[in-house]
């Protein structure tokens, strides 16, 4: 049997006068929630999310268990905000992870499954070297995985805090799954992003690797983000793998058993008269020194190049296409001259196809609360019309009781 270690903590920060994270340490079950909406709501989505997610798993406790724990999760938390008007506009991010019992080919395993939704994290650090698990659910990463924005440009970018996808913003939720081996010695780390946004990946790994004890670097980790500025609420949840049940030993020597690899690659000399000796070899010997067999070589050269340049085209006519594609296909909701207007596209436009105004409306910028003020004009993007018009519908407004704008729905990753 696997055996486990866990240590958390949490913090309110140094900027926020209430603490809208929730954590969840189970024996197997293990989740960080990081709630928004305003008031009480950010709290009141969070906790719903670990709570219906322990139950529900404690139900079905397989991968697909926790998928299915969480999709329930969001339509909890979407249920109670359609019902309350003072937690209209409620969501929260939630990154959880489960072990549980798997069925493969060499029959029963246990593994270690990681599911998020959000901006909230999963780190892995094996043999000392820090990985992330998760993919952030947010417009500038979503940039960085289309190749529009770099990792440095991300960091600092101004969509960085506008999240794609939360629990309970719409009916229905994609979960991510990731699926670990655990092996004796890994650390999983579970963080909201009060962590990640004040301390960087190489802080993080160093307090991993120096510090033993998880409840130790749980709160040495949240004292560093305090340091960093507080800007947030911070959550902690570490994991720790101290018995593998022999998995570590298995895979080495699997690795004994395999046949070695040439550790050398062979030179550019090597390399060119090896290709001598070959085609010496494969002539005709009436054919060396022939002009003719030397020019066929050629065209066939010629021909391979031609086939190679029209498989270029027709690749760049097929990503035109695919763009073109995405670009019909997507909506976002921004501003238009001072008011809020439904958009056919991308923002911005994506590689020369810009988006077009299908529906304006006459909800002034001015009247929502800053949040929402904020999202709309840097552009909150959806995969269907119909999503887009639910979210103009919902946007809370100075004169709502919620005072936070409901993060956007699910959307597309750009081509």
């Amino acid at each position: 049997m696997t055996a486990l270690r866990t240590g958390a903590a949490t913090d309110v920060g140094r900027v926020r006068t209430n603490n809208e994270d929730q954590m969840l340490v189970g024996d197997t079950l293990f989740a960080v929630a990081d709630g928004m909406g305003g008031h009480a709501a950010g709290e009141v989505a969070s906790q719903a999310a670990v709570d219906v997610v322990e139950a529900a798993f404690n139900e079905d406790p397989t991968p697909e268990g926790l998928i299915a724990a969480t999709q329930r999760a969001n339509r909890e938390i979407f249920d109670q905000a359609g019902a309350d008007n003072a937690l209209r506009g409620m969501g929260t991010t939630l990154t959880a992870a489960a072990l549980v019992a798997t069925e493969g080919d060499d029959g029963t395993a246990e593994r270690l499954v990681v599911v998020n939704v959000g901006d909230s994290r999963a780190y892995l650090m094996r043999n000392g070297e820090l990985s992330r698990v998760t993919d952030d659910h947010s417009v500038s990463e979503e940039l960085v995985r289309s190749g529009q924005l770099t990792e440095a440009q991300a960091a600092v970018d101004n969509r960085r805090h506008v999240l794609t996808r939360v629990l309970g913003m719409d009916t229905d939720v994609t979960v991510d799954r990731f699926d670990l081996d655990p092996f004796r010695g890994d650390r999983l780390l579970l963080a909201t992003d009060g962590l990640c946004n004040e301390v960087s990946d190489a802080e993080i790994a160093s307090v991993l690797r120096r510090i033993e004890d998880p409840g130790e670097a749980a709160r040495e980790l949240v004292r560093l983000a305090k340091a960093g500025g507080g800007s947030d609420n911070i959550t902690v949840v570490i994991v720790d793998v101290l018995d593998d049940d022999g998995r570590v030993e298995e895979a080495t020597e699997a690795l004994a058993r395999e046949p070695a690899r040439p550790q050398r690659l062979p030179t550019a000399a090597q390399r060119d008269a090896r290709l001598r000796d070959l085609d010496a070899e494969t002539r005709p010997a009436s054919t060396i020194g022939n002009p003719e067999f030397v020019e066929a070589p050629r065209r066939r050269r010629l021909v391979r190049f031609s086939l190679f340049g029209l498989a270029v085209v027709l690749l760049l006519a097929l990503g035109a296409g695919v763009v073109l594609f995405a670009q019909r296909n997507s909506y976002y909701v921004g501003e238009r001259a001072g008011t809020v207007a439904l958009y056919q596209g991308r923002p911005g436009g994506l590689l020369g196809f810009e988006p077009k105004v299908v529906r304006a409306t006459d909800i002034e910028l001015a009247d929502l609360d800053g949040v929402a003020r904020d999202r709309v004009k840097s552009g909150v993007t959806f995969s269907s019309r119909s999503q887009a018009e639910d979210y103009i519908e919902r946007l809370p407004t100075t004169t709502t009781t919620s005072t936070t704008a409901p993060p956007p729905a699910p959307t597309s990753t750009p081509p």
